[in-house]
């Protein structure tokens, strides 16, 4: 095993100022040839693989901070950090560095980032080092204006800090502070907070670790309350001393970890509330700052995690009945905070921290604290569940399903959740909305496993469906009991809103299972109750439900809706809001748009035949007339199927072949010469020269007088436009000759609207294949299917075609070769 001396945490510092674990691991120094030069070399331990491979490059400035921290930057906003198990380690690879630099060990930074001119770096190099002024009340003044002058030039900032270091001048500072405040010499407490100030944008580790000790910290935060630019002094020690207390709600018996708790508070309020807001320049020089905050963070964490005395004594108080309602709220805001400080942990990190609290049992405590009264419990316990759920949702579909087993279902922890953001008493439902949050996360099957034994998805829907849905939608089902909201208040009308966002949702990813729900409780009926509530928003969340479900295009859904003749409640809407060009009249419209584009066939027909005298006079859109137009057409095609037969044909562009001849046929056609064929023209060949012009012609003549004979409704249809604008087509069989003296026909499909080329399905569109240009000097349209060349029979034709083979056999037999050997050209 490696030794736990060189053992290390890779970090990455991201474009939010946050650090990034890149993964643990062994670090070693060694020549890389392809680097040429002496390089930092990081394996993980896990796998070996290598985490980092840096060269230590002479120019890079490498800084050592808290004794097991190496931090520096590779590239303009890219600094890398190494953080040691041991402090034998950073001190090891350090003087590597120092090495390879030719710098003293002793030095927490090798050299800076930004090169300095030559005049300045000549300057430098003739004054080896920075002379501090006497620590003396008369020479703050010229002290502050020092500090401030080197603040600009890298090289000067490094040596001020140096001299503020080597003579321990800090803690000299701060003796000179009390000195100002006993003697209220407001001059001097004025100079003093810039010299802090400007201390902490030397932005040096060594310095903080002086600033922020036990004995010091207060005192420099004394420093900070005298800004020059305010008239009175802040009071940032007395909140510290008298305001915010430290309370130990199980006792801590590691003096290290209470020390480091102290100190990381103490620095984070003085970067949140002490500092003034740093300018952009100042930004990046307290980077340091915040990096101290981040590993402070981390190694609580992980103390508090290793302690097993500690975090099973505070999960035992949770649970306890004896335990007090005060001490009990006081465990709960320590446990949160306790999860907030791990979201400061990488992945890894966090991972191992949540298995932790699993393992002690963290959900079932939450379940007895929301079964509590107190809201703020309550609530703090809310905060607890959501990181939770934020990190592993999987965890807790696992728990809920295992308690459902032995508990009924209004003590589930999930059940829990819905009735506490039923019951949120926030006016503006915030915790509502944050619970809503979760409960999709919980129920959302892009989160859920699959694995080979068992589908996460299926179980845990059938649960959540059996156990938990008539809990969501009982607020919604009370209320819509008569034709109106029940209760139609702002709050009420909110959470309705809540409930119906996740059950739209559920209806967009739970298909079976919401299906089955929302038809057996008839869901839709009561959801569409909301279109009469006085708050529009109510009233388009319902639309919104119905407008989810109809986008699926289900017939089961379809059914439904009409079964029930669900659209009144949206029609009926509709005419309410009268002409009013609002968002509900818009979202209206394009559903029933949906419905005209998509072609839904059952829901046209269901809404022309049950609300078009309601809908007829709205002309201001084309819609409802198109709906009309839609519902025209089915019923033409519903009354003359050769007629629908045929045009779906020239929509559908392509010819079936009779599967009995097709060998026979392509053996012919492969066998025509190619000089036979003109481009776009179907062929007769020669065999069928027997056929004269006479014969067709008498057939199609004795067709068309039995065609008269028919309803008088379908030949308006074969003679008028469709309701689409086009003319009913006909197919149109043209003889000519050619020179070699062999006879061909062309099977043209035309349509008498020329005007409208480009409409779906016209004959005219573009990339149509029956449509010839060509004209030829014998032309007869013919409509029946024996007239037809190369088509087969369709199953919706068999009656009518019967009757014609009774009627005219001898046509048949006549036409029949004809039918058998023709190719259409492609």
């Amino acid at each position: 095993m490696a030794d736990t001396r060189r053992r290390v945490k890779v970090y990455t510092l991201n474009e939010d100022r946050q650090w990034d674990d890149r993964g643990t691991g062994h670090v070693s120094s060694s020549y890389v040839e392809r680097l040429k030069g002496m390089s930092l070399l990081v394996r993980a331990e896990s796998d070996g693989s290598l985490l980092l491979e840096s060269k230590i490059n002479p120019n890079t400035a490498y800084q050592k901070q808290q004794d097991t921290l190496i931090v520096w930057s590779e590239a303009e906003n890219y600094d890398l950090a190494l953080s040691f198990q041991e402090k034998a380690g950073c001190d090891e690879i350090w003087e590597k560095i120092c090495q390879v630099q030719g710098k003293d060990p002793s030095v927490d930074i090798t050299q800076d980032l930004v090169d300095e001119s030559e005049e300045e770096r000549f300057d430098d190099m003739s004054s080896p080092g920075l002379e501090l002024p006497p620590c003396e009340l008369s020479r703050l003044e010229e002290l502050a204006e020092l500090v401030a002058a080197s603040l600009p030039s890298p090289l000067r900032r490094e040596k001020l800090a140096l001299a503020l270091e080597n003579e321990g001048y800090i803690k000299k500072l701060l003796e000179l502070f009390h000195v100002c405040e006993d003697l209220e010499n407001v001059e001097g407490l004025h100079h003093l907070y810039e010299i802090i100030k400007g201390i902490f944008l030397l932005n040096r580790t060594a310095l903080f670790e002086v600033m922020f000790s036990e004995e010091c910290i207060m005192d420099v935060i004394g420093c900070l309350e005298y800004d020059p630019s305010l008239s009175l002094p802040r009071k940032h020690r007395e909140f510290l001393t008298k305001t915010a207390k430290f309370k130990e709600v199980i006792p801590i018996s590691d003096p290290e970890l209470k020390q480091k708790i102290h100190q990381t508070y103490r620095v984070q309020y003085i970067q949140d509330m002490v500092l003034p807001t740093p300018s952009v320049f100042e930004e990046n020089m307290l980077s340091t700052l915040h990096s101290f905050i981040f590993f402070n963070k981390v190694e609580i964490v992980g103390m508090l995690q290793e302690d097993e005395k500690f975090l099973t004594e505070l999960f035992a108080q949770l649970t306890d009945d004896s335990t007090d309602d005060d001490k009990r709220q006081e465990l709960v805001n320590f446990l949160k905070e306790f999860c907030a400080f791990s979201q400061t942990l990488q992945p890894q990190n966090r991972d191992s921290f949540f298995k932790t609290l699993s393992n002690m049992g963290i959900l079932p405590a939450l379940e007895v604290i929301l079964g509590m009264d107190d809201v703020q419990v309550r609530s703090a316990a809310t905060d607890i569940f959501s990181y939770l759920v934020e990190y592993n949702p999987s965890m807790v579909r696992e728990f809920v399903m295992q308690e459902a087993q032995q508990n009924d279902d209004d003590i589930l922890l999930i059940n829990l959740i819905i009735e506490h953001m039923i019951c949120d008493p926030d006016p503006e439902l915030g915790g509502a909305v944050q619970l809503m949050g979760l409960l999709r996360t919980l129920v959302d099957p892009e989160n859920m496993l699959a694995t080979a034994n068992k589908t996460e998805k299926t179980e845990f829907l059938s649960f959540f469906y059996k156990h938990c849905m008539h809990v969501l939608t009982a607020p919604l089902l009370a209320n819509t009991t008569e034709e109106k909201p029940s209760k139609d208040d702002f709050q009420t009308a909110q959470l309705l809103a809540l409930i119906l966002e996740l059950l739209t949702f559920c209806v967009e990813h739970h298909t079976y299972h919401i299906k089955n729900y929302i038809i057996n409780k008839d869901i839709l009926r009561r959801v569409l109750v909301l279109m009469g509530s006085k708050h529009a928003f109510v009233a388009l969340c319902a639309l919104r439900f119905m407008r989810k479900i109809i986008g699926l295009k289900d017939e089961f859904y379809n059914r439904y809706i009409m079964k029930a003749f669900l659209f009144e409640a949206v029609v009926k809407a509709f005419l309410n809001n009268g002409s009013r060009y609002n968002l509900l009249n818009s979202a209206i419209i394009e559903m029933f748009e949906f419905i005209r584009v998509e072609d839904i066939k059952s829901l046209t027909a269901h809404v022309i035949e049950n609300y078009w005298k309601a809908l007829e006079d709205v002309d201001y859109v084309q819609t409802f007339k198109g709906l009309k137009l839609r519902y025209e057409q089915q019923r033409e095609r519903q009354d003359n199927p050769k007629l629908d037969s045929m045009r779906s044909i020239l929509r559908n562009n392509r010819y079936r072949r009779d599967a009995r001849t097709l060998e026979e046929e392509e053996e012919m056609w492969f066998n025509t010469e190619e000089d036979e064929m003109e481009d776009g023209e179907p062929v007769l060949l020669p065999t069928d020269k027997s056929k004269n012009d006479d014969e067709i012609m008498d057939h199609f003549g004795k067709f068309m007088e039995r065609k008269k004979l028919k309803d008088g409704d379908e030949k308006e249809v074969l003679t008028k436009s469709t309701l689409t604008g086009r003319q009913s087509p006909s197919f149109k069989l043209s003889f000519s000759s050619t020179s070699s003296g062999s006879s061909k026909s062309s099977l043209t499909s035309q349509s008498a609207s020329s005007n409208s080329p480009g409409s779906p399905g016209s004959p005219g569109s573009p990339g149509s294949p029956g449509t010839i240009a060509k004209s030829t000097p014998h032309m007869a349209a013919i409509t029946t299917k024996g007239g037809l060349i190369g088509l087969v029979d369709y199953p919706d034709d068999d009656d009518e075609e019967e009757e014609e083979e009774e009627e005219d056999g001898e046509e048949k037999e006549q036409s029949a070769p004809l039918t058998k050997k023709s190719r259409l050209g492609s």
